[in-house]
Order: structure tokens, then sequence, then C-alpha cells
């Protein structure tokens, strides 16, 4: 791939309860807008992949968390992109940002609505059992690919990057920057990890940037020593 163009286009798997995905999605759509790429969301469950055995899968509860939000981002995607786009936007500022409770379904119906999309998209997504398999397909995409959680990077060629894992996401000319280095990884099949040990500084300025998103969440987190990663009590 050595001089080759970088991607226009790029699958960017996510759960709306993960907040190191969200920060990252705030540097993807500030690269996208930029750059033109397209941006395709796809769906991982934090849930699912962290379930301990004997415990409910989530498709088998009768609301999720992180996979209900998913389901009700399925609906929206199939009538267009950009609404799957605008709901993973607001749920997750509401969340990560303003402590809200966006898995709560009267919070998501409220803030549907505050975006101008049909608050019975909710009861719609319930009511859909296909919803499941959509998400489960795109969940064992990221499997198969070897992958563990979120943020997840499909590029055009097949290739997948886990990453980039962000605190405090770079914006203008700072983003672009990010995103040649992210994609020039492409070039380096065999380069599989590069990673920056977090001090006790570190730990204390992710803990206060967390913070709206520990306070709001109604679930457990479990650190497997790859970065935090979150699931559901059941």
């Amino acid at each position: 791939m050595s001089g080759a163009p970088a991607p226009t286009t790029v699958d960017f798997h996510f759960d709306v309860m993960c907040p190191w995905a969200y920060q990252t999605s705030l540097w993807m759509r500030d690269v996208r807008d930029q750059l033109g790429l397209t941006v395709n969301w796809r769906f991982f469950s934090l849930e699912e992949v962290n379930r301990q055995e004997g415990k409910k899968h989530p498709w088998e509860r009768d609301w999720s968390y992180g996979w209900s939000m998913m389901r009700i981002g399925a609906v929206l995607r199939r009538r267009d992109m950009a609404q799957l786009d605008a709901w993973y936007a607001r749920a997750g500022r509401a969340l990560h940002v303003e402590g809200h409770k966006p898995h709560e379904p009267d919070v998501a119906r409220h803030l549907l609505a505050e975006i101008g999309l049909d608050p019975s998209a909710v009861d719609e997504a319930m009511a859909d059992e296909t919803t499941h398999d959509e998400i489960r397909a795109e969940h064992q995409r990221v499997i198969d690919a070897g992958g563990f959680g979120v943020p997840t990077l499909f590029f055009p060629d097949g290739q997948c990057l886990f990453g980039p894992v962000l605190l405090d996401p770079p914006t203008g000319e700072a983003a672009v920057r990010l995103w040649s280095a992210t994609t020039a990884w492409l070039e380096f099949p065999h380069l599989y990890e590069m990673k920056r040990p977090k001090t006790r500084a570190d730990e204390r300025s992710i803990t206060e940037a967390f913070r709206p998103y520990l306070e709001a969440r109604d679930w457990v987190s479990i650190d497997r020593g790859k970065v935090v990663e979150f699931t559901p009590q059941s």
C-alpha cells in the first residue's frame, strides 16, 4: 500500500455505552467534515463481549442498555445513516457529557424528539426482532477479525484497527494529522500494537473527564488490561 491515498470510507463500530468510543467519534466526525469522508456507523456490544457465563445474552432481555440503544439506531439507520449519526451523537452527549440516561426508554424518546426524529422509533425497535440480528452480525464481524472492543475501524481493503483511544480528541489540522497517522498503519499489516502507558495523573484525568458517564451509568466496569470495558449487571 506504500504511497496509496488514504481511504475515503470507514466503518466505525461503536457501543453508545463506551466513553472511549464516544471521544473517538467526536474526532471521526471532525475528520469526516474536513475531508469529506464517508463514515458508516456500525455496532458492537460490550454487554455481549463481557457477558459472564450463565447470564442472559443482551438479546434475551426485554431491555438491555447499550444493546437497546443500538436497536433504536438500527431502525433509524434503515431510514437514513444520517439519522443514526444524529442519534449516536445526541445519546452519546447525553450520557458522556451531560450525565443523563439515554439507556432509559423515556429518556431515549425525549432525545429523539429533541433532534427532530420520531420517538416511536423506540417502540418500533423493541417490537422488531430483526434488529437483534443486525447488531449480532456487526458485533460478530469485529469478533471474527480478532477485535474485542470499541472503537474499531474497518477500511475498504478489509483491514481492521482498534482505536485510536482518545481522552481529548483533536480538532482541525491536528485531527487530520491523527487521521493520517492512523491510516498510515494500513501500510504495515503486521504492525499489531503500540501503546502509551497511563500514569497516575492520566488515570485522574480520565476519571474526571468521565465523571458524567460514571454518575449516569447503571452498569459495572471491568478492566481487562486493554482499555476499560463496560458491562451491565444482570
